[in-house]
């Protein structure tokens, strides 16, 4: 067992069956979640829903990236969550773009269909959280994974109460004030997740090292 909390600095690098078990299940429900509210944004025509199925999506594929890496040198794993942590901050670049595009371009969006849709993914990320909960502090590669499973039901929330205020102004500025903080969120993730990247590449020799005497226990 690697990255044990008693094991000085070292930290969980995700090297177990549980966590790969529970990350293959994260996987699913994400994979699923964006055919659902893909599906959903193209009938509804919501510029909100197809955004955020695109976030089950990028989920997707950066948690196969991190199930992928588990395992492989510091190194892999840095690199690994340092992309994460780049793709999160485009994320959070792309939900602000789309929202100042759907409300100066699109209108109002539908505040059925984004309550409805929004309560769904965020009873799927809060399921996600609930079974990351345990490892959300292993090293940056792990710690990705913990933190977009808690962004995005967070996000989930905020997305219900955009689609509440739409309804009771009747215009789409509540959407454009939540997606304001939820690309807020994202952003600060994204930074943490690359600094602690950055620092695990800078630090080379001595991850090496306490790789070394980790496998010769």
């Amino acid at each position: 067992m690697t990255g044990c909390g008693g094991c000085g600095n070292v930290k969980f690098d995700g090297a177990s069956r549980a966590y790969k078990r529970i990350l293959w299940i994260v996987i699913a429900i994400n994979a699923l979640m964006f055919i659902v509210e893909m599906s959903a944004g193209v009938v509804a025509d919501s510029m909100a829903l197809k955004a955020d199925a695109l976030d089950f999506l990028g989920d997707t594929l950066t948690y196969t990236i991190t199930l992928l890496v588990i395992g492989q040198a510091l190194r892999w794993r840095a690199t690994a969550a340092l992309f994460k942590g780049i793709s999160l901050a485009a994320m959070g670049a792309w939900v602000l773009a789309s929202t100042v595009y759907q409300v100066m371009v699109l209108g109002v969006p539908d505040e059925m269909v984004m309550g409805v849709v929004g309560l769904l993914a965020f009873a799927a990320n809060v399921v996600s959280a609930l079974l990351l909960l345990r490892f959300r502090d292993g090293d940056s590669n792990v710690r990705s994974v913990w933190l977009c499973s808690r962004n995005d039901a967070i996000g989930n929330v905020a997305v219900m109460i955009a689609a509440a205020g739409v309804f009771a102004t009747n215009t789409a500025w509540p959407d454009l004030v939540v997606a304001a903080i939820m690309a807020s969120l994202f952003l600060y993730s994204a930074i943490s997740i690359i600094r602690q990247a950055i620092g695990e590449l800078r630090q080379p020799e001595a991850a090496l090292a306490a790789e070394s005497v980790e496998k010769a226990m």
